[in-house]
């Protein structure tokens, strides 16, 4: 299925030219794919006669390819379901006042220290906060929450910026196992002081924004909440599609951001966002056989090897295939003649089922009339030193722990 990790035109896509931007790094993000990819898919699509004015990501998450899209003076147009996303995704996208960032700062500490919760907000509290947090710990949550939204104008940037500072020290100052991408419970995680924690992402987000100001002519990047599947096509097409779809039996993306999603108001129950999510493996219900045969053999197979192992699993698989079908169709609508797609994506496996996202992915964009589609293999650097997982889905050498994929797919198509 694949051809080689580098293509007829020298396009390496295990790695890059340059050192990745430290504005990438200023919020914890499970999978985000390398910024270089962006750039070798603008050369590559570029190469090949396509005149891109308009890239697009219709899974875009934190914004990657946002970032990247800007910094070659692209116009951006990008979605994704997930309201922490895209607020990580915002922020990444502009360029702050160092001068107005300390003003800011100065004023939340300030208020930080002044302020004092009263019975009413305590009462707000989830059940499922005060699991992951020690009662001290939130008290000065909900103290920098408050800080941050009255110093802050509602709805502006800068209050974004700063709620996507307070997003990122959530974790550190809970409860959740350190470098987990499971929801696991630390019950002796030493207790870090929050406005601590706030003051080092500051500093960390300050030092990142201060070398992102982008090339003059640069175009603003346009970012919105919505589900790619159920929501209508914008009113430009693009050029070019960069993009990373989830993975199906790998992250479950509301689970991982729940703190954050609870903590910004975004649901009271992080459950919610699970709805109209890809695959979404609760309440999936059984596929029409019909709709799972017109994927091909290679998915009729996989799900019935599933049904014998997992059933609900095997019915969240073949939703994943169905959706995967369904955004590929989409992204044909969405792209100009002759604009370009390009996916990265791995392949998964449940309990000894090896599960080809990929070679799914190749099937989708030829049912969708792409042509010259190409499949290369790309190494996943960042694990080749770690390529097993332990219990708790930490990175790990130990060769007794579950391996995982040290390599993934960029699944490239032309529309016709």
């Amino acid at each position: 299925m694949a051809s080689s990790k580098c293509d007829t035109t020298s396009i390496c896509w295990d790695f890059g030219d340059e050192r990745e931007h430290p504005i990438h790094r200023i919020h914890s993000y499970p999978a985000r794919f390398p910024a270089f990819i962006t750039t070798n898919a603008l050369r590559y699509a570029e190469e090949r006669g396509t005149n891109v004015n308009i890239v697009a990501d219709v899974f875009c998450g934190c914004g990657t390819t946002a970032v990247e899209a800007r910094r070659h003076r692209k116009q951006f147009w990008g979605c994704d379901i997930n309201p922490v996303a895209t607020l990580i995704a915002h922020v990444k996208t502009h360029f702050y006042s160092d001068t107005v960032l300390k003003r800011y700062f100065e004023s939340i500490k300030t208020e930080f220290y002044r302020t004092r919760p009263t019975s009413e907000d305590y009462d707000r509290i989830s059940d499922r906060i005060r699991y992951w947090f020690h009662e001290g710990t939130i008290d000065d949550l909900i103290r920098l929450d408050q800080a941050i939204r009255r110093t802050t104008p509602a709805g502006s940037r800068h209050r974004k910026f700063f709620l996507c500072g307070f997003s990122n020290v959530l974790k550190p100052t809970s409860r959740w196992l350190t470098k987990s991408i499971k929801a696991q419970l630390d019950p002796n995680k030493p207790s870090h002081d929050v406005f601590e924690e706030f003051d080092k992402q500051f500093t960390l987000m300050r030092k990142a924004n201060s070398r992102n100001q982008m090339p003059n002519g640069a175009p603003m990047a346009r970012i919105v909440t919505q589900n790619f599947l159920e929501s209508p096509a914008p009113e430009y097409r693009a050029d070019l599609i960069v993009t990373s779809p989830p993975y199906v039996t790998s992250y479950d993306y509301a689970e991982i951001h729940q703190l954050s999603t609870i903590w910004l108001r975004y649901a009271s129950d992080y459950r919610a966002l699970r709805n109209g999510m890809v695959g979404n493996r609760y309440g999936a219900r059984p596929p029409e056989p019909s709709s799972i045969d017109a994927l091909g053999p290679n998915v009729s197979e996989i799900y019935r090897a599933l049904l014998l192992k997992d059933r609900r699993k095997a019915y969240s698989t073949a939703a994943y295939f169905i959706d995967m079908d369904r955004a590929v169709q989409k992204c044909q609508h969405l792209l100009n003649a002759d604009g370009i797609a390009v996916f990265v994506i791995g392949n998964t496996q449940y309990r000894g089922t090896k599960i080809d996202n990929a070679g799914h992915l190749e099937v989708c964009l030829k049912r969708a009339g792409f042509s010259h589609i190409e499949a290369v293999k790309r190494k996943i650097s960042q694990k080749t030193m770690t390529p097993y997982r332990d219990y708790y889905g930490r990175f790990t050498r130990d060769s007794s722990q579950r391996r995982v994929y040290n390599e993934e797919f960029v699944v490239i198509g032309r529309k016709r």
